[in-house]
């Protein structure tokens, strides 16, 4: 897998989590403010997409994982 996958994986993870986590009616409901994450997940990807600044694809290249590979526009 490449960065970018990781990248979306972890984000949709973490938008899940957090939806869960701050959705009265689930079973996991911790707090609203656990939606602060999905808007702090949307942000960073918001601001990715015109900086090109990632700190999670840094750590992901500086742990191995290759850039190269197909993605959505290839």
């Amino acid at each position: 897998m490449t960065v970018e996958r990781y990248i979306r994986i972890l984000a949709g993870f973490f938008v899940m989590l957090s939806l869960a986590l701050g959705v009265e009616g689930s079973p996991l409901f911790l707090s609203k403010w656990a939606l602060a994450f999905t808007a702090f997940v949307g942000f960073n990807l918001f601001q990715s997409g015109f900086t090109n600044f990632c700190p999670p694809g840094i750590l992901l290249r500086k742990l191995g994982v290759s850039d190269a590979g197909p993605s959505c526009g290839r």
